[in-house]
């Protein structure tokens, strides 16, 4: 990174016009984030939404990614889930219909077809999970005794509305922000989602560091200094293995491997050249968080199942959502009365089964290593002793398969995190600790931060680039 050239750049008003728009959209973005969706009274839903998020793992990934919007029953609370479940599905058709992969590679118009079917598709995705969400929550809330009020027919379709408009409000700033060449607008407003939860973290730390009813802080007997002391060394730890995992983070994030490519005749013009190399770097977690978030998603679905059973009357119901309910500090007490046991174990272990299955599957859609391999043949490519075609395609497989095995286990062991801190402190103390900041959102974090810093680099690069003839 040239930090020197991003930091002359903010001279440039065309650098300073784009970072300006960028954080104008976040900040309209975060007011979004407080206008409660119009069904009855907003406070009615305030126990339902805690329920929610205190026993699914999912509730609490959705409240997470959309910046405390599920928490706050806001009109943002269905985020950008729609857009990304619908850029998903579209991969997936563009690998399995040749139509569409013609088109993905006809250029700049083919592309903004492309994109145009996504937003359509997000449309209804986002009309149906706004029902789903507030259909959810009522029943919580009905079963609970705190929802005061039945809702009418226009009350439903007021709140799907907003809550539809919230989502491709989102979606378009999202665009906006891409626009700007700055870094990646829906990875963005997710990156502005979970750092705006830390403010509210912190000062609850903050509070309890400085509480001194249990005593100061002595510092070798000669003077005190007023925070709580237990606190302060947990902090400190805290900081200090955080510090650490954002370390492996970012070197596991830029991990990749140079495979060298020889040119036996390269033609640029009207001029040949020849005995050319280049190389084709492939990362080695190429699926970034993707595989994270298909398996919270694929396993909060048995959990929200036996919610609704559970609201029916169904005693299966409570059955699956403790199977499928992740262990954490709000629910241990609840589920496991008598300790740990094995049914602990359940959820850790199939999220992280699922976390390397995703891994190798969406890398396999991303990354189609027969499509590179004629890429390279039609480009007079090859790599030295290996034979252009079929056998470049079966070396490229050997060798993303290895990486996705190490790659596969490391995004799985980050996304543990969490569970492994909760089950040291439950055999340390009996009970754990719960971590407001899990792996998958730090993972999240530390991506989108290098790679908006990238783009901001090549901008930076491209406005100063005068200064340096």
């Amino acid at each position: 990174m040239h930090f020197k050239t991003i930091f002359k750049s903010f001279k440039n008003k065309d650098m300073l016009k784009r970072i300006g728009i960028v954080i104008g959209i976040l900040v309209a973005y975060r007011i979004l984030a407080h206008i409660p969706v119009p069904m009855g009274d907003a406070n009615t839903f305030k126990d339902a939404v805690a329920g929610l998020i205190g026993s699914s793992d999912f509730g609490g990934f959705i409240n997470l990614i959309s910046g405390g919007g599920l928490a706050s029953f806001s009109i943002i609370l269905v985020g950008l889930s729609p857009y990304i479940t619908s850029s998903i599905i579209i991969q997936l058709l563009t690998k399995a219909i040749p139509r569409l992969e013609e088109l993905s590679q006809d250029g700049e118009t083919g592309r903004r077809k492309i994109n145009q079917w996504t937003r359509m598709i997000a449309v209804p995705l986002a009309i149906v999970q706004s029902i789903a969400y507030i259909y959810i929550l009522y029943q919580y809330a009905a079963s609970t005794g705190s929802a005061g009020f039945v809702p009418t027919t226009h009350d439903w379709i007021l709140s799907v509305t907003a809550m539809t408009a919230g989502s491709i409000i989102l979606m378009w700033m999202g665009e906006l922000i891409t626009e700007q060449g700055i870094g990646n607008g829906i990875s963005t407003v997710i990156f502005a989602s979970i750092i705006s939860q830390f403010p509210a973290t912190a000062a609850s730390l903050g509070q309890a560091l400085f509480d001194t009813t249990n005593g100061s802080l002595s510092v070798f007997g000669l003077f005190e200094i007023g925070v709580d002391p237990t606190v302060f060394w947990i902090l400190l730890g805290f900081i200090i293995a955080l510090i650490v995992v954002i370390y492996f983070l970012v070197k596991i994030n830029e991990a990749q491997r140079i495979i060298t490519l020889n040119y036996a005749k390269r033609v640029r013009g009207n001029s040949a050249y020849g005995d050319i190399k280049s190389i084709l770097p492939i990362k080695l977690i190429a699926a970034g968080v993707v595989p994270v978030i298909f398996a919270t998603a694929f396993l909060s679905l048995p959990s929200l199942i036996g919610q609704l059973l559970t609201t029916m009357g169904n005693g299966a119901g409570e059955t699956l959502t403790s199977i499928f309910t992740a262990p954490s500090a709000n629910n241990f007490a609840e589920l496991y009365p008598e300790g740990i046991n094995g049914r602990w174990f359940i959820y850790p272990a199939l999220y992280f089964i699922l976390v390397v299955m995703f891994t190798y599957f969406y890398t396999s859609i991303i990354f189609n290593t027969k499509e590179i391999a004629d890429n390279l043949q039609k480009q007079g490519a090859f790599i030295e002793g290996v034979r252009p075609g079929y056998a470049t395609a079966e070396y490229l497989d050997k060798v993303v398969n290895r990486l996705n095995l190490f790659g596969s286990l490391a995004l799985g062991l980050i996304a543990m995190l969490p569970f492994i801190t909760d089950y040291i402190f439950i055999a340390l103390t009996g009970a754990p600790i719960g971590l407001s900041i899990s792996g998958t959102g730090l993972l999240i974090v530390v991506t989108v931060a290098l790679e908006n810093l990238r783009q901001v680099d090549s901008r930076a690069l491209m406005v100063t680039y005068d200064d340096y003839k």
